[in-house]
């Protein structure tokens, strides 16, 4: 499937669902309350990175583009509008980027979006309770991994668009074009990633080990999450959410 499709029926698929969510009484708000209690998590996990000068914009740039509670939907309405100038406009490993993004965001959305209504079922327990029932609830351990599999492959691609010769200039010359068309967003999304990554791999390894950190540590939360007992999950997420007071 050429990637044009893939992203826009990505994007398309994820619009459907926030529409249909906000026509059932609580389900949006159920998923930016599963989208933020994850941003938290997320933050905890890597509190010691999100401190680092080394690693904290690299780490700010996956909570902020991957893991956050923002709203994506001006950004998604852009990638669907630029779906078909980007193979013409931009080299292949950017497109790429472009199609691992919007298969992410999908899969994302689908695993909030089924959290969200288990979390709706369970408003009388406490949020860490309600989170791990509600993980529980869903399962899908194939596609949380894959979740996270994509997570580290866009990482992987960001870092070598930084190796394409030629490949800031031709975005730093996109930004007015980018504006006028009204594709600011995604403009930003593509230098903040380009500039994130370039900085990080001026020192070899740095991106080989943040990468691999954020691999051990969500893999790890995702085994725990499964195989556990609740209370052992209990006590790790308070402890990581602990870490962002």
């Amino acid at each position: 499937m050429e990637a044009k499709k893939i992203i826009r029926d990505a994007f398309m698929h994820v619009t459907l669902m926030r529409q249909t969510a906000a026509e059932k009484p609580g389900l949006a708000q159920a998923v930016a309350e599963i989208k933020f209690f994850q941003a938290q998590r997320f933050a905890g996990t890597y509190s010691d990175l999100l401190q680092s000068d080394q690693y904290r914009a690299a780490a700010l740039f996956f909570l902020e583009e991957l893991y956050s509670d923002k709203d994506y939907s001006e950004r998604d309405a852009q990638f669907v509008r630029m779906a078909g100038p980007l193979e013409r406009l931009f080299p292949q490993q950017v497109v790429q980027t472009a199609v691992s993004l919007a298969q992410l965001h999908r899969l994302t959305e689908e695993l909030d979006r089924a959290m969200a209504e288990e979390w709706m079922a369970n408003a009388e327990k406490p949020a860490i309770a309600r989170y791990i029932l509600a993980w529980h609830c869903v399962g899908r351990r194939a596609d949380r991994n894959m979740q996270l599999t994509t997570v580290i492959d866009i990482g992987n691609e960001l870092n070598r668009l930084t190796r394409t010769p030629g490949l800031r200039r031709m975005l730093r010359m996109m930004r007015v074009p980018a504006r006028l068309a009204r594709l600011g967003d995604l403009q930003r999304f593509l230098e903040s990633g380009f500039d994130t990554f370039a900085e990080m791999g001026r020192q070899v390894d740095r991106v080989k080990y943040f990468l691999d950190t954020v691999m051990e540590r969500e893999a790890y939360l995702i085994d725990q999450l499964f195989d556990s007992s609740a209370v052992a999950c209990e006590t790790k997420i308070r402890h990581l959410l602990g870490q962002t007071q």
